[in-house]
């Protein structure tokens, strides 16, 4: 972090042709923060991609010297110097290394993508922000939109991430089928699995609790009866995420919030 850092400037008033001094004092300032994608430890220097290269010399007008941090979205954090102020290669040194374990509970959404891809892409920024562990595109019977372009939706991811300042980028896995996900292994062993859905019947609100955990969330058109039937032989809890109807990218949101912090 920084501290004790001084901006001085002159303001002019054009009213009575006066010049003012001004001084602001601050302090704690935040170090910009870039993504990247593989870290090697052994490694005390390195090149930055031409992206990051652009946006820090270009975009920020930062120079020799001058610090920042990186991350590689699975819990490093490294505080760097810039040793070569070059718009398309510049080249850092490591000065310091920290590590952040990734933050329980561990919560997947496994949501169905969306006709409407601006809303889907709404979503997983959202729940990125909230902290989610996982993403899994979940074609059901009544999804109308099967594929996404999965690199859109990690630069989203990463942008998320760092807008929040994290250390760790959720995983995004290929769309999957209903049938397939809840028959995978890792959906099996996880300790807590919700399924959210509009049918009638006694269901409760997803609670906070400090283990792993799953939601399912359908289309907008909801599951289909065999799909609940299947989700719930699976070990899924039915659940209500309110007492009105909400958008699939609405009620991904509220999932993500009362699984994540309660």
């Amino acid at each position: 972090m920084l501290s004790g850092i001084n901006i001085f400037y002159f303001r002019y008033n054009c009213y009575n042709h006066t010049v003012r001094f001004i001084n602001y004092s601050f302090t704690n300032l935040q170090l910009p923060i870039f993504y990247i994608e593989n870290y090697d430890p052994s490694e005390k220097t390195m090149v930055l991609s031409e992206e990051n290269s652009r946006h820090i010399i270009q975009v920020l007008r930062m120079q020799a010297k001058e610090p920042l941090h990186l991350t590689d979205g699975k819990g490093t954090l490294l505080t760097v110097a810039i040793t070569e102020a070059h718009k398309k290669h510049c080249r850092v040194q490591v000065t310091a290394t920290a590590y952040s374990a990734k933050q329980a509970p561990e919560i997947t959404i496994a949501i169905s993508p969306l006709k409407n891809i601006n809303r889907f892409e709404w979503f997983i920024e959202k729940a990125t922000e909230l902290g989610i562990a996982q993403i899994v595109p979940l074609v059901c019977a009544r999804t109308e939109k099967q594929k996404i372009r999965m690199d859109r939706m990690r630069s989203i991811l990463v942008s998320a991430m760092l807008q929040s300042r994290q250390q760790w980028l959720p995983a995004l896995c290929e769309p999957t089928g209903f049938l397939d996900y809840i028959h995978n292994n890792k959906f099996v062993y996880t300790r807590k699995k919700y399924i959210a859905h509009c049918n009638e019947g006694d269901k409760s609100f997803p609670c906070y609790q400090n283990i792993s955990s799953v939601i399912l969330i359908g289309p907008e058109g909801d599951f289909a009866a065999n799909e609940i039937d299947m989700a719930i032989k699976a070990g899924c809890t039915p659940v209500t995420l309110g007492h009105t109807r909400l958008r699939t990218e609405t009620a991904g949101v509220v999932a993500a919030t009362l699984l994540r912090l309660g």
